[in-house]
């Protein structure tokens, strides 16, 4: 069983552990992932890089309409083809909230036991704001 801290505790600051203001942003989410966001519709990323950081595939998938962009297996199939060493998932949320829900939290466990069986490793999932984004892997919840 794994233990997590939890994201945010009673009291605390409304930035949540994980959160990187957007000045502070690297440069894989400030110059690829953050252009890719609309302000007005949710879209999903997975980008797959080689063992060298290079970009090898990005898939991007839009929103329902609903809020929710849901991954169909074609879209995995198409990221492990390309056979990368490691994934960055990254989706925004347009209520400007970057705190992971429920099925944010489900969504990226699943991904990263499904993509370490063919020895993929998930490097991150980033939930983009305007403000900046919430990083499952600083929040240590990858």
């Amino acid at each position: 069983m794994t233990c997590h801290s939890p994201i945010e505790t009673p009291g605390a600051s409304s930035t949540p552990n994980g959160f990187v203001p957007r000045e502070e942003e690297d440069e894989i989410a400030r110059w690829l992932l953050r252009p890719c966001f609309p302000s007005d519709a949710e879209i999903l990323l997975i980008a797959g890089f080689d063992a060298f950081d290079r970009l090898l595939h990005l898939e991007r998938i839009d929103g329902d309409g609903s809020g929710r962009c849901a991954i169909s297996p074609h879209r995995w199939r198409s990221t492990i083809h390309a056979k990368p060493a490691q994934v960055i998932m990254a989706h925004n949320h347009i209520s400007g909230i970057a705190r992971p829900s429920d099925v944010d939290l489900a969504t990226t466990r699943e991904a990263a036991r499904g993509l370490a069986l063919p020895g993929i490793v998930l490097a991150d999932h980033m939930i983009f704001t305007a403000a900046g984004h919430f990083s499952f892997w600083r929040a240590g919840l990858l």
